[in-house]
């Protein structure tokens, strides 16, 4: 093979899913080379993933997409039980809170998994990135200076490798990683897209059936004609075809068989949760459903699978564009791996009806108290909580937080602040406010607070490891 038939890249990432995507648009933002390669030719077709929590919303801002996501979006419709082809009641699948200036988001929003991996393509697409389809991973070896993949193209060379290539990753099988855990349902469940005559079930609601051969739900899909059907086979095995959905349609539900006008997309699956025995090897990191398989109840997947891009992302960046020191990167496993372990034993509860869809699975009580990156506290806050939203000044802290940079931010307090911090943390004062209570609070890239204290002393030496050394004085904010 010779050298120069190898193409470079800094961080290669496996799959073009949520996490694929939104770590590809996490990395261009911050000008690091990535290859983003998909064995599919398409991104994946289906509604799967269709449940995007508060938390998740707060990140999918920051990446630049809040816009699209609220237009092609929308609540979650409230439950509607049937029997014998009567209504029988209404139920509340999630928790809906008002939004607060702290959390300007109080409810999951609705919208179809191929729908959300568009509108991150497109923005991956703005920043200059694309998708590389068609495009399998063959092999890889890892040595202590990078990862060399042979891809089904021809070999790349990259300094990190991220498989985001699913809950059968090839990657992770190569790399000798087991997944523990357990089944969840024994009863194989059939998940689909289908088109529903007009005037033959209203859009308005989340229809769901028990019956004796299991449950069965017709979603409407925010933005787009179709329902998303999930049904559980107690006895026999889903048969995918048209005949198949429209004949458990027919069986389970007032509907006739053939107002089931069009099958889009079906898939059959066993609910399971799963997590991988570890986030890392060597030069290579899990993330999303390569490191963590949940059951589809309360809607943690998707979810938790793009946070883990977004933590991720920033760590890489800091280590390839700004000299930080590579140990930084031990503390994505430190921080993601408890919290999917968590998300996994919600999911299970949930789906075995153990706990409700309540605050949990909003995900904005995820922190990193007492985790590696997390020194201190200040006001009512500590090292490791999420940074709060609210007003300051004509704008907002979220509009403040958003993009690629740390903010060192001033609550209610004079006490001095760097005199020069260069594009890599931005400086900001603002007046007290009680969801901080005052004080000084680094927050970090992915909007949790890294550090946090009364005034600088001790700030510098948090910096140093993250390739960053502000001049400390008497400076003014911006």
């Amino acid at each position: 093979m010779e050298l120069n038939s190898v193409k470079e890249t800094g961080v290669l990432i496996v799959g073009a899913g949520p996490s694929g995507l939104a770590l590809a648009c996490d990395l261009a933002r911050r000008g690091v080379p990535a290859l983003l390669v998909e064995q599919a030719p398409v991104l994946f077709p289906g509604s799967r993933g269709k449940g995007i929590q508060p938390r998740t919303r707060e990140v999918l801002d920051d990446l630049g997409v809040g816009a699209a996501v609220r237009e092609h979006g929308g609540p979650a419709p409230v439950g509607m039980a049937w029997q014998n082809g009567e209504r029988t009641g209404e139920h509340r699948m999630f928790r809906v809170a008002a939004p607060t200036d702290a959390e300007p988001y109080g409810e999951p929003w609705m919208m179809p998994q191929w729908r959300t991996q568009e509108i991150l393509l497109a923005r991956l697409r703005e920043l200059g990135g694309d998708v590389a389809f068609s495009t399998a991973l063959t092999g890889l070896g890892q040595d202590a200076d990078g990862v060399t993949a042979q891809l089904s193209t021809g070999p790349v060379r990259a300094s990190y490798l991220v498989a985001a290539d699913g809950g059968r990753s090839t990657v992770r099988r190569a790399l000798g990683i087991a997944m523990t855990g357990e089944t969840v349902d024994p009863a194989p469940m059939l998940v689909a897209d289908v088109r529903v005559a007009k005037d033959a079930l209203d859009r308005l609601n989340w229809h769901m059936l028990n019956t004796d051969s299991g449950f069965i739900t017709l979603c409407p899909l925010p933005g787009t004609a179709d329902f998303q059907l999930v049904a559980q086979f107690r006895r026999g095995e889903p048969d995918l075809s048209l005949a198949g959905v429209r004949a458990v349609v027919a069986e389970r539900t007032h509907l006739d068989a053939e107002d089931v006008t069009e099958l889009r997309w079906a898939s059959d699956f066993r609910p399971r949760a799963a997590l991988a025995d570890r986030f890392r090897e060597g030069r290579v990191f899990l993330a999303g459903d390569a490191a963590h398989v949940h059951s589809p109840a309360g809607g943690q997947g998707l979810n938790t699978s793009v946070q883990d891009a977004y933590n991720l992302g920033w760590k890489l960046g800091q280590v390839l564009n700004h000299g930080a020191d590579p140990a930084l990167l031990d503390s994505y496993e430190e921080e993601r791996r408890p919290v999917a372990a968590e998300m996994l034993g919600l999911s299970t509860r949930i789906h075995r009806g153990e706990q409700e869809r309540g605050a949990a699975t909003q995900q904005l009580g995820i922190g990193y108290r007492g985790g590696p990156l997390s020194a201190g506290r200040a006001g009512v806050l500590e090292a490791g909580d999420r940074a709060p939203d609210g007003p300051t000044g004509d704008r907002r802290l979220f509009d403040v937080f958003r993009g690629p940079h740390f903010t060192l931010l001033a609550v209610g307090t004079d006490a001095e602040l760097p005199q020069s911090t260069g594009p890599a943390v931005l400086v900001h004062r603002t007046d007290a406010y009680e969801a901080y209570g005052k004080g000084l609070f680094l927050i970090r890239p992915d909007g949790y607070i890294g550090w946090a204290a009364e005034d600088t002393t001790g700030l510098a030496a948090y910096l140093a490891p993250l390739g960053l050394a502000p001049r400390l004085g008497r400076g003014a904010a911006g």
